[in-house]
């Protein structure tokens, strides 16, 4: 799995620079969308990746690897927001935003590595499509979840859900470069 590590980490620095240069842009501006808005974000960019895998012609001059980066970051924030709540104006610095999205990601991270191990790397073999369709999976999960008002019988809660989506979106990442 070390090969799987280091493909996870430039992902993420990938990820990672995009969402500095995005606060430093525009601060923490994202703070004030509630978790539901984060996952209609993220079904957005979800959707998209399926219509560029389905439809012969592209409008649009972005391909899949930008839309699954929106993803991790986007899914990165909604697990920020998660843990600190929203609030009604940015309050963020970009060091402590980078500090809550590293903690996230050494999490997630950690959470891929134990799967990975139990699993054996199963989604090597998986069709980038199969990864995407499993995102938007999650995604309606989540959005029951919250139509539900956060309670759950016997499933796992969001943060899970959105750690998963995170994780199939950086191993698509990684069989895109492969291929």
């Amino acid at each position: 799995m070390p090969n799987t590590s280091k493909q996870f980490d430039t992902i993420i620095d990938t990820c990672r620079s995009l969402f500095i240069n995005k606060m430093k842009d525009y601060g923490s501006a994202w703070r004030i969308l509630r978790l539901p808005s984060l996952t209609d974000q993220i079904f957005i960019k979800t959707q998209r990746i399926r219509g560029l895998q389905q439809n012969d012609v592209q409008k649009v001059d972005e391909g899949q690897a930008s839309e699954f980066v929106g993803i991790i970051n986007y899914s990165i924030m909604a697990l920020i927001q998660l843990e600190k709540g929203v609030v009604e104006q940015p309050d963020l610095s970009l060091e402590k935003a980078t500090d809550e999205y590293d903690k996230h990601v050494a999490e997630t991270k950690q959470l891929m590595m134990d799967k990975n191990h139990d699993y054996g790397e199963a989604w090597r073999d998986m069709r980038i499509s199969s990864l995407t369709d499993l995102i938007l999976q999650k995604l309606l999960r989540v959005k029951q979840i919250e139509d539900n008002k956060g309670k759950t019988l016997v499933s796992e809660g969001i943060d899970a859900n959105y750690q998963d989506m995170i994780n199939y979106a950086v191993f698509a990442l990684i069989l895109l470069e492969e291929s």
